[in-house]
This record gives C-alpha cells, sequence and structure tokens, in this order.
C-alpha cells in the first residue's frame, strides 16, 4: 500500500516535535499532513539520500536543483510556513537541519532506520551540474573572484533579459507609494535617477560605475545628465552587452566599458563613484581595501554612492556562516555585513558619511517582480539556462523577497564624500535635496 507520505510525516515530527505545516506528497503517490496547506512535493527517494549525506541547507538544495523536491501551491507561502523549521529554533522545535543532524549521530541511529529504509540504496546522486565545483586557494583574490563573477553572471544574457525585463538592471528598484501603481521599468529608472542626484552629477562629470553590470547606470548618467562614464565589470558577457547598448544609445563618446576587477583601475581622479550591487562580492577580508581603493579614486569632494544588501548583526559576529545555498548556487564566496561595519570600514577609510537610505521594502517587491517575469516566461528562461539553473533563480528570488519582507536582510544606500584637506565637503546644505519629497 503507498503509504511513504504517512510515513515521512510521522517520522518528521517526531523528530522536530511539531506538526508539519505544509502537506507531503510522495514518489509513491501517497498524500499526508494538513489539506488547506500547500504542498510539498517529493518525487523521488533520492531527496533523501541527499538530506541524509548532506544534512541541511545543502542537501535541500541539491534536492531542489534536481527536481526531487519542488512545491505546488503558493511559493511564497510554502516557503513562509517552512523557514522556521529550515532555520528557526522555536521553542520545543528543532529546525530540519539540526533534526538531520541528529539522525547522523551514531548514537540515533537506530531510531532512524525507517528514514533510511525509505532513502533507499547508497550511495547519494552526485551534486548537479550547476553547484560550484570545489574551490581552492584563499578568497577574494583577483582569479578566484573572477571565476565566482563568472559562475553567477555568465549564464547567458538572455536569460538575465527574461528575468530582469528591458531594464537589465540587476538591483533593487525604487518605487513610488506602495508600490503597486509603478512598474519595475519605471522604478529602475527611478532608482538609477535617485543614485544620479545622490552624486550630484552634471555635464562633465566623471563617474566610475563599479561592477557595472549590463551598463544600465552607465547609460543613464550619460545620457541624462552628460556624464563621462567608466564602467567595469568583471562578467565578458556583461561587457560584451553594456558595450553594444552604449553604441546603440550613440553614447561611445561618453561611456567606456571595461573586463576589469576595480583594484586595477589607476586611472582617478573621479568625481563620482556609483558601486550598485557590487560589494557584496567583495568580502570581509578585502572590504578595507575596497574602501581604501576607491576613497584613493576619488578627488577631494567627489561622492561615492553605496548601495548594498546587509544582514542583521549576529549576537556573536564570530559565529556568522555564510549561507550553503547560495555559496553553492548563487553567489560564491559572496557575504553580507552587517550595515554598522560598512558605515565604520568606509570611515575608517577616510569618508565622510553623508547619508543613509534604507530601501528594504523596496527591494522585497523588486524580486516579486523578478519571479513572477522568471514564472511568465519559464520555458523561454529554462530554454536559456537550464532546468536547474532555472530552478535555482525562483527559490533564490522568492525566499530573498520574504526575507526582506520580515527583515532578516536589508539594502541601503550609503552617500559618502572625501572631504577635503580643510575638511569641506561639497555637499549641499540642506539634507537630502536630491528628493524633492524629503524637503
Amino acid at each position: 500500500m503507498a503509504d511513504a507520505a504517512l510515513r515521512l510525516t510521522t517520522l518528521a515530527e517526531e523528530l522536530l516535535g511539531t506538526p508539519l505545516p505544509v502537506r507531503v506528497r510522495a514518489w509513491d503517490g501517497s498524500e499526508a499532513g494538513p489539506a488547506d496547506a500547500p504542498v510539498l512535493v517529493v518525487r523521488s527517494r533520492r531527496a533523501l539520500r541527499r538530506l541524509l549525506w548532506k544534512p541541511g541547507e545543502l542537501g535541500l538544495a541539491r534536492a531542489w536543483v534536481a527536481g526531487e523536491l519542488d512545491i505546488e501551491g503558493d511559493l511564497y507561502e510554502a516557503l513562509d510556513r517552512i523557514a522556521g523549521l529550515l532555520w528557526d529554533r522555536g521553542a520545543g522545535t528543532k529546525s530540519v537541519v539540526h533534526a538531520l543532524q541528529a539522525v547522523r549521530d551514531p548514537r540515533l541511529r537506530a531510531g532512524a532506520r525507517e528514514l533510511i529504509g525509505l532513502a533507499g540504496p547508497w550511495p547519494p546522486p552526485p551534486p548537479p551540474a550547476e553547484e560550484v565545483r570545489r574551490r581552492s586557494g584563499p578568497l577574494h583574490t583577483k582569479r578566484r573572484d573572477k571565476e565566482a563573477i563568472s559562475h553567477h553572471y555568465d549564464v547567458g544574457n538572455d536569460f538575465y533579459g527574461l528575468v530582469l525585463g528591458p531594464s537589465m538592471v540587476y538591483s533593487c528598484a525604487y518605487f513610488g507609494d506602495g508600490g503597486g501603481g509603478t512598474t519595475l521599468e519605471e522604478a529602475q529608472h527611478a532608482k538609477l535617477d535617485l543614485i544620479s542626484r545622490k552624486l550630484g552629477l552634471r555635464d562633465g562629470t566623471r563617474l566610475l560605475d563599479v561592477g557595472c553590470g549590463w551598463g544600465s547606470m552607465a547609460i543613464h548618467a550619460a545620457r541624462e545628465y552628460g556624464a563621462r562614464v567608466t564602467g567595469v565589470t568583471l562578467s565578458k558577457e556583461q561587457a560584451a552587452y553594456a558595450r553594444k547598448r552604449v553604441a546603440d544609445e550613440g553614447l561611445a563618446d561618453l561611456v567606456e566599458i571595461r573586463v576589469q576587477d576595480y583594484r586595477d583601475v589607476t586611472d582617478g581622479p573621479y568625481d563620482a563613484i556609483s558601486s550598485i550591487g557590487m560589494a557584496e562580492h567583495v568580502g570581509s577580508v578585502q572590504y578595507r581595501q575596497y574602501a581604501d581603493d576607491l576613497f584613493a579614486l576619488l578627488k577631494p569632494g567627489g561622492r561615492l554612492l553605496n548601495h548594498q544588501i546587509a544582514r542583521r548583526p549576529e549576537p556573536n559576529e564570530e559565529a556568522y556562516q555564510v549561507d550553503e545555498f547560495i555559496d553553492a548556487y548563487v553567489f560564491p564566496d559572496g557575504e553580507l555585513a552587517p550595515l554598522g561595519r560598512t558605515v565604520g570600514t568606509l570611515e575608517d577609510a577616510g569618508f565622510e558619511v553623508r547619508d543613509v537610505e534604507s530601501i528594504r521594502e523596496h527591494y522585497a517587491l523588486t524580486l516579486r517582480r523578478w519571479v513572477a517575469n522568471l514564472e511568465d516566461n519559464w520555458s523561454g528562461a529554462v530554454r536559456a539556462t537550464s532546468l536547474g539553473r532555472a530552478r535555482v533563480w525562483r527559490l533564490y528570488m522568492a525566499a530573498s523577497a520574504l526575507s526582506f519582507e520580515r527583515n532578516k536582510i536589508g539594502v541601503n544606500q550609503v552617500l559618502a564624500v572625501r572631504p577635503g584637506k580643510d575638511g569641506t565637503s561639497g555637499m549641499p546644505l540642506r539634507a537630502r535635496t536630491w528628493n524633492p519629497a524629503a524637503r
């Protein structure tokens, strides 16, 4: 008799000490759990082998990417319901991570024989092809950073075009009140214009766009403000796409796109620097050098706009660990820092921080629009990259949207200036003159 779902549900609830908040459908067609809940589909016993072999987030990620685990129903609701079981231990409740780790404890192995039996023959399948292979050498060398950027961005401009839309901006948009009446393209244009105003761009301003992506900020600054822009990226695919866009816009005399590490830029000083969604790749071991290098590339009175995702501070910062799923499938070697550490490092490098704006809710809205784009163009997205890669991005973006909504992570625009020797900043006397609504 088909009963794998009931057996899985019963065993999971015994290990976790709480009822499962989702319904389970197993590979044999059986179902168990609340009838009105999203369905966690365990398509293959291989998923259990992955979890037993790699308890925790990495095992779950491998099963998801391989299509052995799936969700039917509202993806956001399902992720919201199981988030506490995956990561947070509430009163009297173990997380899935801790429960699965306990299963591997030899002293408790006898109690998990049924799960091992359900999992089927060993060994587990190899990791999906989309997983980053073993990395070597010190973190955040130029070689390793280039490989990490290539893994994330060199997956096909056609794929990103379907997800991001015509703006080709891969960072948080800036929506009007409520967000509902603003299209994604309008919100991305508003974000680029907000950054341009914060940097005080005008005709002839020399701008360095660090991590320029597909060229959207560089094009906006040149077209709308007459700035002379140098954009740098480590992604060859991004650079080729950005150069074509620049040529098509007739802006080749104002915009130069380079495949170059920011640490190799030596043609300063610049009047302004934009760094939009790039600093997350820098890493804690290199962040002070990042701040020092950008400070050195600015002229006195020059402004830096650092647009960066931040995590909440840990009670014990030494215990911080990079998210396994993100590290293995999305942003290899990427790290998030608390806002306070970012501001402190910029100040240590000599910057004067003039303004910090949190736009956390805007990123949740942005991610939900990207997920909708991906789902609406699913077949094309799979053709443009791979089924596994498309599954990675759908899970990553949906889970990230919830993390921003629940204040697990945030995103901030930090405006800083390199003061002159006499302390002058060149900033306007009244704060936030770039935002008429704040006057």
